[in-house]
């Protein structure tokens, strides 16, 4: 095995599902023990990002389990929902979920990192990037990238803090053909694997030099610009709007 966390403490938000949970597989794999929080029913404990006192009780339970955190992950995925559609209140939602948690659980955790601490934020292409009626999910996403660089300045030389911006990620492992897979450079959709490998990197003590950092996982994507029939592509204007 490549990487060792025997006994570390890993703290994985959104853990239940998706590239959470595939993050906490290998985090097990590896030897460490794993704290989740998630809306969905897990085995460790069951809470809302958005409610302060669940963050707090989390918090204190991971702390009087372990004593320490090793490694804190902010993966939970924030509401996506755009200009059109998106309260207030469901704006403020996405934010509290995919940075006000961030923030807090360092905060909460901060007296308690251990030696050779790092945060990883799961960020996404779409801080860069936007579709359409996206709003509130590129808000936080945004908003997690930035903070990443905050963390890192004000943990200087007790936390290392690092982003991972994903692009296209299939959770249920689909192989895709033709334009779907040949916009994106490397060829193919990613995987959550292709997350999870730079996780448990950013990590390790390999990683030891990289602090403040981003780095966007999309085969890609990002960097190819695609016009009309490039890539098996073809503009339609069938559902736009004049």
């Amino acid at each position: 095995m490549m990487f060792d966390f025997k006994n570390k403490v890993v703290v994985v938000t959104g853990g239940a599902q998706g590239i959470g949970k595939c993050i906490c597989e290998e985090f097990k794999k590896a030897g460490a023990k794993v704290c989740i929080i998630d809306l969905k029913d897990n085995a460790y404990f069951k809470g809302d990002l958005a409610d302060k006192q669940d963050l707090e009780t989390f918090a204190s339970k991971v702390i009087e389990d372990y004593g320490h955190v090793d490694y804190l992950i902010n993966n939970a995925a924030p509401l996506s929902k755009g200009i059109t559609d998106c309260t207030y209140e469901e704006f403020c939602y996405a934010l509290n979920v995919g940075v006000t948690a961030a923030f807090y659980l360092a905060k909460l955790f901060m007296p308690y990192f251990a030696e050779g601490a790092s945060i990883i934020n799961i960020s996404s292409s779409r801080d860069r990037m936007s579709q359409p009626q996206t709003e509130s999910y590129t808000a936080a996403k945004g908003g997690i990238h930035a903070l990443t660089h905050a963390l890192a300045v004000s943990f200087a030389g007790k936390v290392r803090v690092n982003s991972i911006s994903p692009g296209w990620i299939d959770t249920d492992y689909k192989v895709y053909e033709g334009a779907d897979a040949i916009q994106q450079p490397v060829g193919r959709v990613g995987n959550p694997q292709d997350v999870v490998n730079m996780v448990l990197y950013l990590c390790s003590d390999m990683a030891g030099f990289i602090t403040g950092e981003n780095i966007c996982i999309d085969g890609g994507m990002t960097k190819q610009m695609i016009y009309h029939d490039d890539c098996g592509w073809k503009l339609s204007l069938k559902n736009s709007k004049k």
